[in-house]
């Protein structure tokens, strides 16, 4: 059995969210296997090895804010990213009841 690392699995939950949808740090770390992790998540996802194929964009915050300091070039290129996918933004916000995956 292969032995995975936290930030892998955290990849592997991310690349399971579905364009035009987003998912939570929390809702990640828990489908990663470690509930209280979602600060780990962004760390991990700060460290993304495979911008363009881990959808890290689509994770945002239990509010449904957008990461101030996105990784690959602030909020304003995580909300271009979402709404090219058709999830709409105000105010640097995600409505969650309309766009969040239930399950990942």
């Amino acid at each position: 059995m292969e032995n995975k690392s936290f930030s892998d699995k955290v990849y592997e939950a991310v690349m399971r969210i579905p364009r035009g949808k987003v998912a939570t740090y929390g809702q990640v770390a828990s489908a990663a296997g470690s509930g209280g992790a979602a600060r780990v998540v962004g760390n991990a996802l700060h460290k993304n090895p495979a911008f363009g194929t881990i959808p890290c964009h689509r994770v945002v915050n239990a509010k449904g804010e957008l990461a101030e300091a996105f990784v690959f070039g602030g909020a304003d290129v995580q909300k271009r990213l979402l709404e090219d996918e058709g999830v709409e933004v105000a105010d640097d916000r995600v409505d969650l009841g309309i766009y969040q995956v239930k399950r990942l």
